[in-house]
């Protein structure tokens, strides 16, 4: 199902965008402050989100432009009452992909989605994070916040794995064989401790990422 994040303080408004767009078949999640819609994204990516410029922790532009900094496929629309040209403007050049000015049909809003949806893709598939680890599958990619980490192809392959089996214990008999013996690699226990430390160095030795003693390991993202 497709997954639209609102970032939206007014109840009365969130509520009536959710139920419609619910009945055309999306899943919507509602925040009520920027940060919480923040710590969201951080953990999964949503197929869109929709932004209300004035919230109680500061503007929307400033999480649009965060958004953009980190994924830069992710379709964005700004939908708020601040309809000066010179809003629309900065609106746009902080990163949104389209731009609605409240009261709006709610019609039109869900055509403007679908629209956006058809040019993005899925977007989902294309972008992995944990904490503050992220991986940009297109471009076989890793970051550590915004800054781009050299990791060689094995290091790649382990930290994807993991990833996209976040919350999950993946055994060290499973990563060895995902990873090394699919390619006629066959090699002893030891090479997976060294290729995770050297990921770990890399990657500042992140929290998100623990050791489950005498099994494998898991991430999970940071409460």
């Amino acid at each position: 199902m497709t997954e639209i994040y609102y970032i939206e303080d007014d109840e009365d408004i969130a509520m009536t965008v959710k139920e419609y767009l619910s009945r055309k078949g999306y899943a919507v999640y509602i925040f009520k402050t920027l940060e919480n819609g923040k710590k969201a994204l951080e953990r999964h990516i949503p197929n869109i989100a929709l932004i209300d410029w004035n919230m109680p922790d500061g503007e929307g532009k400033n999480l649009c432009r965060w958004i953009r900094s980190k994924w830069k496929e992710l379709p964005v629309i700004f939908l708020t009452v601040r309809n000066d040209s010179h809003d629309i403007i900065s609106g746009f050049e902080y990163g949104a992909d389209d731009y609605v000015t409240k009261p709006f049909e709610l019609e039109v809003l869900c055509s403007r989605i679908r629209a956006l949806l058809r040019r993005a893709g899925n977007v989902q598939n294309q972008y992995l994070s944990c904490g503050s680890i992220s991986i940009d599958k297109n471009k076989a990619a890793v970051f550590c916040g915004e800054e781009e980490i050299t990791v060689s192809q094995t290091e790649y392959r382990l930290l994807e794995l993991l990833i996209e089996n976040k919350g999950k214990t993946v055994a060290r008999e499973r990563l060895l064989t995902q990873i090394w013996d699919n390619n006629g690699n066959y090699v002893n226990d030891n090479t997976l401790t060294v290729t995770m430390k050297r990921l770990r160095e890399k990657l500042r030795h992140p929290s998100c990422l623990k050791t489950i003693r005498s099994f494998g390991y898991r991430m999970e993202d940071e409460i």
